[in-house]
Order: C-alpha cells, then structure tokens, then sequence
C-alpha cells in the first residue's frame, strides 16, 4: 500500500480515541520490511542503515499519532515510540562501550540507533554481521541477480540453481515466479 493511500485511509479514523497499543499494533502491520540499502564491505552483505528504517517506519508511526525518539541519556541509547496523546510509551535501550574516538562512538551510536529502532519494532531486516553464521549461502546483489536472470531467459541457468546457491531476497524470490 503506498505511503499516500496509507494516509486517507488513517485520516478517517481519530487517532486519540484509540489505544497506544492498538495503534502501535496498526502502524506494526503496515511497516512491513525495511529496504536494504547499504552494503557492509568486511562481511559482503546487504543490510538496512539508520536512514532506511527511519524513512521506512517514521511517516507511518506518525500517521498514528506515536513520536519515534532516539536520545542519549547516561550513555545509554535509547529508542522510543511516544503516545502524543497519553505519553505511553515502549522502549528498547543499548549501553554504549567505553570509546574515546569520537568517529567510533558516532558510529556506535548510529549503530545501535539501528538496533535498538529494530528490537523495538521486531523489523525484518538484515543483521549486517550476524547473518553470516546464520545462513551458509551468500547473498547476490541486484546486478548478478538480473544477469542470472537474463541466464535463466537463455536457458543457460536454472532457477533451482539460482536458489540453491544464493541466499534471495523476497523480492528476489518473487521476481523469480515471474519467469
């Protein structure tokens, strides 16, 4: 459902006669999956950074009248989904490691911004280190897919060997039963 359609339908509803939780369960089933965007070079796989969970899940938090916040408090980051209505609220938190390299500590913090937003949310995306161990298959990026695609159309290649060697995304996966 686009973001737009999204919007009319839930300008319909008054959002503060409904519960927090009622609402945070509605914006939750049309969040669906987060679009992996970046690339981690060290492990060689496709994962969501900060900007696209936030572009993903934000504007439909919003829609449901829940505040998305990320601060800092006691070294500690912290992500919230605020009740503008009530102030209700549900968190996910991370302490930061003891780093005195103010790139490292950006970077931890944009990390665990990231993390804490995907525990909270229960998001479907890709661990960028973690999955590693957790799949033995590699994933294949847009370009190689479309070429083993073009390989499949030329007889050349097979969708079951496609699938037996890479790990496919489910957009992946879905372009494949368009063959």
């Amino acid at each position: 459902m686009s973001t737009k359609k999204v919007a009319d339908a839930i300008e319909e509803v008054d959002m503060s006669a409904m519960p927090f939780y009622v609402r945070l369960h509605k914006a939750k089933q049309l969040i669906g999956k987060v679009h992996k965007n970046a690339i981690n070079p060290h492990f060689k796989k496709n994962y969501a950074d900060i900007n696209s969970i936030l572009d993903t899940v934000e504007p439909i938090l919003l829609q449901h009248d829940l505040l998305l916040l990320q601060p800092i408090k006691d070294n500690v980051v912290v992500s919230q989904i605020i009740d503008i209505h009530s102030g209700d609220l549900v968190e996910s938190y991370m302490t930061l490691p003891a780093i005195t390299d103010p790139q490292k500590v950006l970077s931890a913090v944009t990390y665990f911004r990231r993390g804490t937003l995907q525990s909270l949310l229960s998001l479907q995306a890709v661990d960028d280190d973690g999955s590693t161990a957790a799949s033995s298959k590699p994933s294949i990026d847009n370009k190689r897919f479309e070429e083993a695609v073009q390989a499949i159309n030329d007889n050349k290649y097979t969708v079951a060997k496609l699938k037996a060697s890479f790990d496919l995304t489910d957009l992946q996966t879905k372009a494949l039963l368009l063959l």
